[in-house]
């Protein structure tokens, strides 16, 4: 484990000894922080209109505004998770290093595993920066925390799949444009395939629906931990690693 913390803290500081990991978590904020205005306001013009309506049913902040936004945020990594993954075996492959890090004594998976609890340090600060935008609906609200937390779980299990993905990926091609991209299509793609079963109910459109990474998240977005989704999320994070495993020994042996 000493080996992968290094392995961790040494791509942590590359993140921010660079502009990347400063420009991702203000792009984040910003976005986030738009959309959380925009829902916020929809649930306040509501409140006075059910108000001036004489309608006296509560209205629920988790329902109406963390669940959507959570959702929001889901859609937001996507976008994001390709930046941070693209560099991780890419640039190593680019600047000459990768002969020199599988040659040295680390094992494979320390420095896979490294590598990828980077990203996902990094995809939890970008996610903590959403989490500041609710300390305002407990500062000024009465919100259910135990939803949220469990949607922020489903967010990091999801992240962490995607990342998984990603590293993979960039192990693949030392153009880190070409694995930003290939990695957010393959995430697109399993964002999409939940629309199969949206006008067919045939097998094959079930099967590709269980697929999509959205189906998995909508339990956690609603407060609910399904062991299916859970234990799907991780099923896709050692895939991805194993799949990078291969990946690495295959450069081991060219090398």
């Amino acid at each position: 484990m000493r080996n992968t913390w290094t392995i961790c803290r040494k791509e942590l500081g590359a993140y921010f000894a660079s502009p990347i990991a400063y420009l991702l978590l203000t792009m984040f904020a910003l976005i986030f922080g738009f959309f959380f205005w925009n829902a916020l306001g929809y649930f306040v013009i509501e409140g006075m209109q059910m108000q001036l309506r004489g309608e006296t049913i509560p209205m629920n902040l988790n329902e109406e505004v963390i669940r959507p936004l959570l959702s929001n945020v889901s859609v937001v990594g996507l976008f994001f998770i390709p930046m941070i993954t693209m560099r991780l075996f890419a640039e190593e492959k680019r600047s000459g290093t990768i002969e020199l890090l599988i040659t040295s004594p680390l094992h494979d998976l320390e420095i896979i595993l490294g590598k990828w609890l980077s990203a996902l340090i990094l995809y939890a600060c970008l996610l903590l920066f959403t989490a500041l935008n609710f300390t305002f609906l407990f500062m000024y609200g009465n919100p259910d925390w135990k939803p949220l937390a469990v949607g922020y779980l489903g967010l990091l299990l999801q992240g962490g799949f995607l990342l998984a993905l990603g590293t993979f990926i960039s192990t693949l091609t030392k153009n880190q444009i070409i694995a930003g991209a290939a990695t957010f299509g393959v995430c697109l793609m399993l964002w999409v395939l939940e629309w199969s079963s949206g006008y067919d109910s045939a097998t094959w459109a079930l099967v590709l629906a269980y697929f999509s990474v959205i189906s998995h998240f909508d339990a956690f977005g609603r407060g609910v931990i399904e062991s299916k989704d859970v234990v799907f999320y991780l099923t896709g994070i050692f895939l991805g690693l194993f799949f990078t495993a291969r990946s690495m020994e295959s450069l081991r042996w060219r090398s």
